[in-house]
């Protein structure tokens, strides 16, 4: 009689275990055949009270004890790189390894990312061990991915991946592509006196910034970073656009 391989055994049981959290929460979860899989296992898209959304996003799942560290898990990027950082959906991997407390997650979009802001080749993407994915985070998880997705969609979730940095859904986010081709993002909090200017040049690095700081001659130049004329046009309307969100909260009587 032919044999099952413990490998797929061990492979099919996490996909199962993904797959029944997020169907027990109600959100659609389409897993691809094998014979199509090249680096996802399941499609997954998010329902809100009953109806579907516009989210959806791609999961690879392993289990084992093969990708286990002291620290939490790894899961080899491969070939998949391009594809995991570029692709149309962003991808997660998940880690089923039942010893540990079951399954743990990790963003391989945006970890690719943030590898090539700082020029470097990302060989595993790493699941820290608190990173538990379960019946009590699911919620926090869903939530969490929704808002990556809103900001992915409107093309800027790219830019928060570089930097390092989450937007948050109250928040201001003005994108700025210069005559060379290089972006950079005007980021708003709420009640900030300051703004964060994230700039391709800088390595992504974030900066806060004040239209104080602003100046157009000699030359032009924020603090101690050297624009051209368009980016210091687009700074100050920004700043101009963004001033009442600067306002502490208690002014407009909001709290």
């Amino acid at each position: 009689m032919p044999k099952v391989l413990e490998s797929r055994r061990v492979g099919r049981v996490a996909v199962n275990e993904v797959r029944s959290l997020l169907e027990r929460h109600g959100h659609i979860v389409q897993e691809i055949d094998g014979v199509n899989d090249h680096g996802e296992d399941l499609h997954v898209t998010f329902v809100r009270d009953g109806q579907r959304t516009a989210d959806s996003l791609a999961v690879q799942v392993k289990g084992g004890v093969s990708v286990r560290t002291r620290r939490g898990h790894r899961v080899q990027v491969g070939d998949h790189g391009d594809n995991w950082r570029d692709g149309t959906l962003p991808v997660l991997c998940v880690v089923h390894d039942p010893e540990r407390g079951g399954l743990f997650w990790a963003n391989a979009t945006r970890q690719l990312r943030r590898a090539e802001a700082l020029r470097k080749t990302l060989k595993s993407v790493v699941l820290p061990r608190d990173s538990l994915l379960d019946d009590d985070t699911a919620e926090a998880f869903v939530q969490r991915m929704r808002s990556y997705l809103r900001w992915e969609r409107e093309g800027i979730g790219r830019w928060a991946d570089m930097a390092d940095v989450e937007f948050a859904p109250d928040d201001i986010v003005k994108p700025f592509m210069n005559d060379c081709g290089e972006p950079m993002v005007f980021w708003q909090k709420r009640g900030e006196q300051f703004a964060v200017l994230l700039h391709h040049d800088l390595d992504w690095e974030p900066v806060n910034i004040e239209e104080r700081m602003l100046y157009f001659s000699p030359i032009p130049f924020i603090g101690n970073i050297i624009l051209d004329e368009a980016e210091a046009h687009w700074l100050m309307g920004c700043f101009k656009a963004t001033e009442w969100w600067r306002r502490p909260l208690e002014s407009d009587g909001t709290a």
